[in-house]
């Protein structure tokens, strides 16, 4: 304990003290009372008006290694500002830079007619849905885009929210309870986990993409609980792979549990005409349970949706606290999502690109010896560097070249798998991917090239 710690110390022994002998000699209850009410107004302008959140232990440790990084002369990769519409190519401080960093798949954010369409619902009513759809805040083109989103996987209904991240973490805590158990892959976004702690639900986690694991852990698991939950996704975002969805409804069905697939990436990428895992396939949409998918990156928009029964969707949108006691989504983010949809269909050539130019990405980017893990070129190729702090490096020095590629970093994955992750869309010209690539593996030899360096810099933060 130092000076000024002993010193406030040595004060409140002598504060409390005093206020002791003052209500033992007081000869009268207004005398104390006055007291007591001076002492404490002492202290309470002592006191700091608001809690300093710099004392937390976490954002301690987040100021420590920000402060790691300014000494290293690691610039902050993230929350960069951009100007104009993410697409190929995006402008950063009036610069414009090849753009593999946002997931804009099939390029329609932007474009003129889901501009137009969202502007007509804008005029027609207004900026805001103004209500819980289950209240006031019902409007026709929620129903519209409902209907094209259940048609578009081929099940009965929808329901739509205004995050995706929320759908997730609502739904899943409101199905699942305790008594129940929710079984995930390893790797599945943090709003299915959110959501499975929210459920009080028991969850158990099995190895990625190992479905042996998942049919021993149910043969164990099956008989203790009530209802049984499998999630997956339908294209993981860090790894750019895909499930054997087959595979997976097979043991759903042997063990009498449900499946929910996330296709947050997936639909609008998979598949001949972007329909998703279950048209890439070939599987019945209707075996599924529940599809859960995201406005934000095919269609242009934002929010989330769950799509499966009639039973279920009319079920979610009385009882769903993501649902009921949140506003509808707005019309314009509704107009856009519809017209985004019925472009995809109407130009399908728009997805055929979008997968040309995964798998050349992948291609070239393998030839060159890079990591690619175990990506399958759809929408989203990983470049597996090893330690965030190289992750982070490499990033900085693609922007100098014009080439916007985030690191993804320790805690997103382990820090050993630190990661550039690529987003690939239909708008990426040939050009733009060869100079990507041929400036990622320039850069990364540079780094690994001086060893010494880099572990005297990981070292040191």
């Amino acid at each position: 304990m130092d000076a000024s710690e002993k010193a406030k110390l040595i004060d409140n022994l002598r504060t409390g003290r005093k206020s002791a002998r003052d209500r033992r000699g007081s000869g009268s209850a207004r005398v104390g009372s006055s007291s007591l009410q001076e002492n404490a107004g002492r202290e309470k302008d002592k006191r700091p008006k608001a809690f300093d959140f710099r004392k937390l232990p976490q954002v301690k440790q987040l100021q420590m290694q920000r402060a790691a990084a300014d000494i290293l002369g690691v610039t902050n990769p993230f929350f960069r500002p951009h100007q104009g519409i993410a697409s190929n190519v995006t402008l950063i401080d009036g610069e414009i830079y090849d753009n593999f960093a946002s997931y804009n798949y099939l390029g329609l954010n932007g474009h003129p007619l889901i501009n137009q369409a969202s502007a007509k619902a804008v005029e027609t009513f207004g900026t805001s849905a103004s209500a819980s759809r289950i209240v006031a805040g019902e409007r026709p083109i929620h129903g519209e885009l409902e209907t094209a989103l259940a048609h578009l996987h081929g099940v009965e209904s929808s329901i739509v929210m205004v995050s995706g991240h929320a759908t997730n973490v609502s739904t899943i805590g409101h199905l699942m309870g305790k008594g129940d158990l929710i079984v995930t892959d390893s790797l599945v976004h943090n709003s299915i986990a959110e959501g499975a702690r929210l459920s009080g639900a028991t969850r158990i986690n099995f190895p990625h993409d190992d479905f042996k694991a998942l049919e021993r852990l149910l043969q164990e698991q099956r008989h203790k609980f009530e209802n049984v939950l499998i999630i997956i996704e339908g294209l993981y975002s860090m790894d750019g792979d895909v499930p054997d969805l087959k595979r997976v409804i097979q043991i759903k069905q042997a063990y009498d549990s449900w499946l929910m697939v996330d296709e947050a990436h997936s639909i609008g990428v998979l598949g001949q005409s972007g329909r998703g895992i279950c048209e890439e396939q070939g599987i019945d949409p209707t075996s599924v349970e529940l599809w859960m998918g995201t406005l934000s990156k095919t269609f242009s928009s934002c929010g989330g949706y769950i799509a499966g029964s009639k039973v279920l969707c009319d079920y979610l949108k009385v009882s769903n606290p993501g649902f009921v006691f949140s506003v509808g989504l707005s019309p314009a983010l509704s107009a856009a999502a519809l017209m985004s949809i019925e472009m995809m269909a109407k130009e399908p050539e728009r997805v055929a690109k979008l997968r040309e130019n995964g798998a050349y990405f992948l291609k070239v980017a393998t030839d060159a010896g890079l990591n690619t893990g175990p990506s399958i070129g759809a929408s989203v190729v990983p470049v597996i560097v090893g330690d965030s702090l190289r992750a982070a490096m490499l990033s900085n020095n693609l922007l100098e070249r014009r080439i916007n590629a985030l690191p993804i970093i320790f805690p997103a994955v382990a820090e050993k798998s630190a990661r550039l992750r690529f987003f690939i869309t239909s708008d990426h010209t040939l050009e733009q991917i060869d100079r990507a690539v041929n400036a990622t593996v320039e850069e990364l030899d540079k780094l690994n090239a001086d060893t010494g360096v880099m572990d005297r810099l990981l070292k040191s933060s």
